[in-house]
């Protein structure tokens, strides 16, 4: 079969016509947009929103023109898959399948999710005219070592007061304002007075609230995750944030120092002379393996590279773990027999030093 000019112009104008209707149609394939697979789960969702928003951020890429709209595809795919029965809805019909859903489309509804890192603005607090804002509210979250190694999500009952509509009227948005008042003729008088509208009554009542925490692999104490408007509440402004900072239960095991590990190992007089070979757990349960066949003093500390903690940045990176060794002498007396014995064995002078230790003389 063979076209003309004007044929297969008609026949590209078409395709491209079918190909514009089809996208509009089903929309954005927001699985791919958050690399993940139409099985995925919550977690998964959660991890691939939170990896891909920090690297797509336009306040990270200033340079990039389409920076906005791949962070608000990322906001639009994650409101949908994160929610259940929207989900159900979108796998059905696609994306026009939620316009008659409360969709925002991708206005990045879910800063609360983040927490603060520096860089998510939440971006409903501008504007010309200054808004009140309730107190944010400060708690501590007492995380396992375990969990800031391997990283876990960790679930949180807030009971939030909410502002629900009440019987009558009440004075709201209150101001001051000046007010002219005529005295006589050509006298006049200018006042401050408080000046406020009539609003709808309202009340607080308390509502329990299940929010969802991130503890991320290598987070560090102290560091804050804000959960946008979920503070104290004000009756004629916004709520203020809710800010969770990361603190570290102590460890029988481990003590941190930044992406670096530290522990003590007890062996016996008999290891530490003849050589040992012993596992340490570590704190997702693998085993560090150490094997020494040298002469092991008191105070002696080796390193392993790469286990340690996470980097925070970079989880792929992992600090060292420090191990000194502790010597455990026996208890009781020798005999003359194997004080001989020893000495035959070391064959060495006796080596008695007096200073001062304090000064590392």
């Amino acid at each position: 079969m063979i076209m003309n000019i004007g044929q297969s112009f008609n026949f590209i104008a078409v395709i491209n016509l079918l190909l514009f209707i089809t996208q509009v149609l089903c929309g954005r394939d927001f699985y791919s947009i958050l690399g993940v697979s139409r099985t995925a789960t919550l977690n998964q969702i959660k991890k691939a929103y939170r990896k891909l928003a920090k690297e797509f951020h336009p306040d990270k890429n200033p340079d990039d023109p389409h920076a906005q709209e791949k962070f608000q595809d990322l906001g639009a795919a994650y409101e949908v898959l994160s929610d259940e029965d929207k989900r159900k809805t979108y796998d059905q019909f696609g994306e026009e399948g939620l316009k008659n859903d409360a969709f925002s489309g991708g206005s990045d509804p879910f800063a609360s999710f983040f927490g603060d890192f520096g860089f998510f603005t939440g971006g409903s607090r501008s504007g010309q005219r200054e808004i009140p804002r309730g107190a944010d509210i400060i708690m501590d979250l007492w995380v396992s070592l375990e969990e800031l190694y391997t990283g876990n999500f960790v679930e949180v009952v807030r009971n939030k007061p909410v502002i629900r509509p009440a019987k009558g009227t009440r004075q709201c948005n209150c101001r001051q304002e000046m007010v002219t008042r005529q005295l006589g003729p050509g006298r006049f008088q200018m006042t401050q007075q408080t000046v406020c509208d009539e609003c709808p009554n309202v009340k607080f009542v308390d509502e329990e609230k299940l929010l969802e925490i991130e503890i991320e692999p290598g987070m560090k104490d102290g560091q804050e995750q804000k959960f946008i408007a979920e503070g104290e509440p004000h009756i004629d402004g916004e709520p203020g944030d809710l800010r969770i900072r990361v603190k570290t239960l102590p460890h029988p095991i481990f003590e941190r120092r930044g992406d670096d590990l530290y522990t003590n190992v007890t062996i016996s007089l008999t290891d530490a002379l003849s050589g040992f070979t012993l596992e340490i757990p570590h704190l997702d349960g693998h085993k560090v393996e150490i094997t020494r066949e040298k002469i092991t003093f008191p105070g002696a500390r080796i390193r392993k590279k790469n286990e340690g903690m996470p980097n925070y940045e970079n989880n792929n990176l992992k600090g060292t773990l420090y191990i000194t060794f502790d010597v455990d002498f026996p208890k009781g007396e020798l005999s003359a027999e194997h004080k001989e014995t020893i000495k035959e064995i070391f064959k060495e002078e006796a080596k008695k030093k007096v200073y001062n230790g304090l000064r590392g003389y």
